[in-house]
């Protein structure tokens, strides 16, 4: 039996907190650390970590002119990544106007994994863990 699917339907999109750290290295520089990731699920697509701005070391990123549009998400502007010698041109992308439904993502970036090292370590649910005396 066949399905039927809607091709104006847009695919299913959720964002949630992330429980730990995440940290992103590009060549050997750690160019963010947070514990206030945001996780982008989006239906067929791996998911993203959102990083917040106050947690970017923009230190290490410049503006770059690429700019993209997802039907989803709005527009994306970029910026490429320098360190260590090494650079990787937008490594790192946000959506400034997201729509009313993921506006959790303003103010958030996110990292081309290709590009950098992301490491996510998941803080253990304290009150599901065994407490043993």
């Amino acid at each position: 039996m066949k399905e039927k699917f809607d091709v104006n339907e847009k695919p299913k999109v959720t964002v949630e907190p992330f429980r730990g750290t995440v940290n992103v290295m590009f060549s050997d520089a750690m160019v963010a650390s947070t514990k206030n990731a945001l996780l982008l699920k989006e239906e067929g697509r791996d998911p993203v970590f959102y990083i917040p701005f106050q947690d970017i070391y923009f230190d290490f990123f410049s503006d770059s002119p690429t700019q993209t549009h997802c039907p989803l998400k709005g527009q994306a502007r970029y910026w490429s990544v320098g360190a260590v010698g090494e650079s990787a041109k937008d490594a790192l992308w946000a959506y400034d106007q997201p729509p009313p439904e993921l506006g959790t993502i303003r103010q958030h970036a996110a990292f081309d994994a290709a590009k950098v090292r992301i490491e996510a370590v998941s803080q253990e649910d304290l009150v599901h863990t065994p407490h043993v005396p």
